[in-house]
């Protein structure tokens, strides 16, 4: 099978399959034997966008974060891949009390304590996690420029920002001569569109922004693996569901299914396509736990979705 094409990421150097790993299960959902594998069939296939946190994954009993990016390092160590992905990392939540936010103090700190726990000299692509409304947009930016100036940072991304904190964040690196954000990372799936279609698509297109989706697939209720109630204990994501049962999700998961039937495809693999095939996304970001999942989604690069799947798809998710 032949490797996916390459997408310009919005105005850097970067090019990246239209799908990227979703870092977040590594350490948690998946051991590192498991992650290893995941991330060898990932990249084997012809993906290279591996995106993560140095949060991920701190909401586990017994965590502290950082555990992604540290199984990630080891996985660059072990397989002598670095030179054939994109790692793509975040700032900006919580990590302890004293420790989040978006100040210079924290974003010199924690590029430099991710850069450890990848074993890797530069990160391809530093994103702000969550807009810090405490820190003057200025301070964060020179930040950046900081990272960008010392060749440890190659680009930079926002992530979680409003459609006018955007706008006011890329004004403040024209004005000041400051580094701009070059991507940028929203919520948005057939069942959430609204945070992203409209004003923050809007200012995304108007500056180039490579965009990069994350839930891209609503916490795993795309897949069609939760129908009801009696669902939610299958995985540990499964209580993020439950808000999901309702008419109109009802309505997307019965469009899923009758779209993948034609195609022989699978729920999630259509929901994905729809995504690769929106003008303003350069990638969605998904993750697997299993070898079968993994294969599922990236068999998303192969589905051509003509006019009257989307018109359904588009339909059931009004």
């Amino acid at each position: 099978m032949a490797p996916p094409s390459l997408r310009p990421l919005g105005s850097t150097s970067l090019k990246v399959a239209p799908f990227a790993f979703g870092g977040n299960v590594l350490g948690w959902t998946a051991d590192e034997r498991r992650s290893f594998e995941l991330l060898d069939a990932f990249v084997s296939a012809g993906f290279n966008l591996i995106d993560t946190a140095d949060v991920y994954s701190r909401w586990v009993a017994g965590h502290e974060g950082g555990e992604s990016e540290t199984i990630l390092g080891r996985w660059l160590k072990e397989s002598g891949r670095r030179k054939e992905v994109v790692i793509a990392t975040k700032v900006g939540m919580e990590m302890a009390p004293d420790r989040k936010g978006l100040s210079r103090k924290h974003i010199l700190a924690s590029a430099q304590a991710s850069l450890r726990r990848l074993g890797v000299d530069s990160i391809d692509l530093y994103q702000a996690h969550v807009d810090d409304p405490e820190t003057p947009l200025a301070e964060t930016l020179g930040a950046f420029q900081e990272l960008l100036d010392a060749g440890t940072v190659h680009a930079i991304g926002a992530s979680n920002y409003s459609a006018a904190r955007l706008a006011e964040a890329l004004d403040v690196s024209r004005t000041q001569g400051l580094a701009a954000f070059q991507t940028f990372q929203p919520r948005y799936n057939l069942m959430d569109r609204t945070e992203f279609e409209g004003a923050v698509e809007t200012v995304c297109r108007t500056h180039g922004l490579g965009v990069i989706t994350y839930s891209s697939l609503a916490s795993g209720f795309l897949t069609g693996k939760y129908r009801s109630k009696n669902d939610l204990g299958k995985s540990p994501r499964g209580v993020r569901a439950e808000t999901r049962l309702t008419e109109r999700g009802t309505r997307i998961l019965g469009a899923l299914d009758a779209v993948a039937a034609e195609h022989g495809a699978t729920p999630a693999a259509v929901a994905l396509a729809w995504l690769m095939g929106r003008p303003s996304v350069t990638a969605p970001i998904a993750s697997a736990t299993s070898l079968g999942q993994l294969a599922e989604l990236t068999s998303a690069v192969r589905l051509s979705l003509g006019p009257a799947a989307l018109e359904r798809l588009e339909r059931a998710s009004e």
